[in-house]
């Protein structure tokens, strides 16, 4: 690949060699390919987490991360962000409140001896099937008032402008997609990335620092509805979510404890609706 060819490749994306096989042959061809590197999310020096993401949209990312998991409740509670580039990943540095720094060390307190074995003792179980009083949303995204109810047209609408404007799945086919959308279902905001989970949150740290939430609307999501896509939409007070795949049934379950519409399946003129219709005319 020349580069002029490599000047055209989207952000978060690599050009690499490899070989094809179609018709009994093997040919050399350049595939475009997402790039998914660890990013490591520090607060005030002390490092977080380290997840596997696209190099896009970074700020964005940390914002609505740290929002949607309750490490801080408001935009302002971040005082700056920082990208640090390295040869074996990124390092975002945050510098943030006192009270969300206390926070933060005390759900790591919380999570000492916690194992990812799926039985991590009653107490522990008992905190993730009883939450729902900590999906309340941020002050800075807060739940959308009463509304007339939305077109199903809307949502077709949405979709579809999702799918037309994932400009990094389009050259490499491997991200997803999140997007809000105008009560019409025009779009207003789509972030992408590798991961289904990393694209949402992407989504809400842009919708906190442009303050679009407050303009209403509802998100689109490209990939299945997963618990945890539901109760990140229902802590930013998203009151539609719209998966283009299936939900959980445990996604469901949230859904209709936490207020959120969630709607599957999204695709063409179609869609199934799991919890409270009354947001669509014609379903409640």
């Amino acid at each position: 690949m020349n580069a002029d060819a490599r000047q055209l490749l989207p952000a978060g994306a690599s050009a690499l060699a490899a070989l094809g096989w179609r018709d009994g042959h093997l040919d050399a061809r350049t595939e475009v390919l997402p790039d998914e590197v660890p990013v490591a999310l520090a607060y005030n020096g002390i490092s977080h987490a380290v997840m596997l993401a696209s190099p896009t949209d970074l700020e964005d990312f940390a914002l609505g991360f740290s929002l949607s998991e309750r490490i801080v409740r408001h935009p302002r509670d971040v005082y700056d962000i920082e990208i640090e580039r390295a040869d074996d990943g990124i390092v975002v540095a945050m510098r943030v409140a006192a009270g969300a720094l206390a926070r933060l060390k005390e759900s790591r307190r919380a999570r000492t001896g916690l194992t990812g074995c799926g039985l991590c003792g009653v107490e522990s179980l008992r905190r993730f099937g009883d939450d729902t009083a900590d999906v309340a949303p941020c002050r800075a995204l807060p739940a959308p008032a009463a509304a007339a109810p939305l077109q199903p047209a809307a949502l077709q609408r949405a979709m579809a402008q999702l799918a037309a404007r994932q400009h990094l799945h389009h050259a490499t086919g491997g991200t997803h997609a999140a997007g809000w959308a105008a009560p019409d279902g025009t779009l207003r905001c789509l972030r992408e990335d590798v991961g289904r989970h990393n694209a949402l949150d992407k989504l809400v740290g842009a919708l906190a620092r442009g303050d679009m939430l407050a303009q209403g609307g509802f998100a689109v999501v490209t990939s299945r509805a997963s618990y945890e896509m539901v109760q990140k939409a229902a802590r930013a007070g998203f009151g539609l979510l719209a998966a283009v795949s299936a939900p959980t049934a445990l996604a469901v379950s949230l859904a209709e404890r936490a207020g959120v519409t969630l709607a599957g399946f999204v695709r063409g003129d179609r869609y199934v609706l799991y919890t409270h219709p009354q947001r669509l005319v014609g379903a409640a």
